[in-house]
């Protein structure tokens, strides 16, 4: 058992340490927060004692791995900060918002012999695992095209000043919150992206990042790509891959939180009909903690490699570029 402690108490921190409750793999085991009232309501909610100070839990014994559910800006000094102190590491997404930076918390902990979690649990989607098998196993052919969506209304009546809506914390309307995961399955099956085209808008909410995304990706193999991302619409999301011997699409039915049925279709070369699987709910934000664990323990390779962790980041400073010249801009190349 992983003895971990919550770093960020906020929604989503409590979201993970929700999930975790009957985890046989991960136990949180303290939190930290310097809000006094957060701390107060996380200890009456789950009955886990809360740090003020990140420092604290660095320097508890007992404490084998931090879970960074905090803004993305302090990603980076909380990982080199945690490296430092020998514990294992799980980054919640995005890992940061610069190549330079990824490559800064990448390096540290592989100097330290950590494995750094990446919170990408859109990965461990049933339907998703499903493409990414098809296409591993030869069954899609050459991926020619893929098509991704994931939107939702939840910040409507999110503050101007969260920091969720920052254009220095969370650039690119929805994409750090939303686009990130579609990006990142993409990379997992047609690797480097060398350009990207995006636009982002303002159309709805007052937040200054923007409520509308879109991108378009040209990959170094000569695949390309589009993912789209609203904040402002009721919950809609796919995944869909075109391949030269098969198409495969995922069409969910409700948000991952708290996830409903997804209904998976296939149409294959020559076949006369396409097919449809439905996938019931499941757990990937749990599978992804334990999928670390698993990996932390040497029980498994890890999902997530160093060129797909910092290709992300890289398209992620590439399309807040593109977004802001309204051009196409390359996509920083990457060992």
């Amino acid at each position: 058992m992983l003895k971990a402690a919550q770093v960020g108490l906020g929604w989503w921190g409590s979201q993970v340490t929700k999930v975790l409750e009957d985890s046989e793999k991960i136990e949180i085991i303290c939190g930290v927060d310097p809000s006094d009232e957060t701390a107060r309501k996380y200890t009456a909610d789950y009955g886990i004692p809360v740090y003020p100070d990140y420092q604290q839990a660095l320097d508890d014994p007992n404490v084998e791995a931090v879970i960074l559910t905090i803004p993305h800006l302090f990603h980076e000094e909380a990982v080199v900060r945690g490296a430092a102190a020998g514990k294992e590491i799980f980054c919640e997404k995005p890992l940061a918002l610069t190549v330079a930076s990824a490559r800064t918390m990448i390096e540290a902990c592989d100097a330290a012999g950590i494995v750094m979690g990446i919170g990408h649990e859109r990965r461990f989607e049933p339907a998703w695992e499903e493409i990414k098998r098809m296409a591993d196993a030869g069954e899609l052919g050459t991926i020619l095209h893929m098509e991704a969506h994931w939107s939702h209304d939840r910040w409507l009546n999110m503050a101007a000043d969260n920091w969720r809506g920052s254009k220095e914390e969370s650039p690119a309307a929805g994409w750090t919150g939303m686009g990130v995961h579609l990006s990142d399955m993409m990379l997992s099956l047609a690797g480097e992206v060398v350009e990207v085209q995006a636009y982002v808008e303002r159309r709805i909410l007052e937040i200054p990042t923007g409520d509308v995304v879109s991108a378009h990706f040209r990959f170094a193999d000569g695949t390309t790509g589009s993912i789209a991302a609203l904040s402002a619409t009721p919950d809609y999301a796919r995944f869909a891959v075109f391949g030269s011997l098969a198409w495969a699409e995922a069409r969910e039915t409700q948000h991952v939180d708290p996830g409903g049925t997804t209904h998976f279709y296939v149409r294959r070369r020559g076949g006369v009909d396409q097919t449809r699987v439905d996938f019931e709910p499941a757990s990937p934000v749990k599978a992804g903690y334990e999928h670390w664990a698993d990996a932390v323990a040497g029980r498994a390779d890890y999902r997530f490699t160093n060129a797909e962790r910092l290709g992300n980041v890289a398209i992620l400073e590439a399309l807040v570029r593109s977004s802001e010249t309204g051009r196409p801009e390359p996509v920083a190349q990457y060992d």
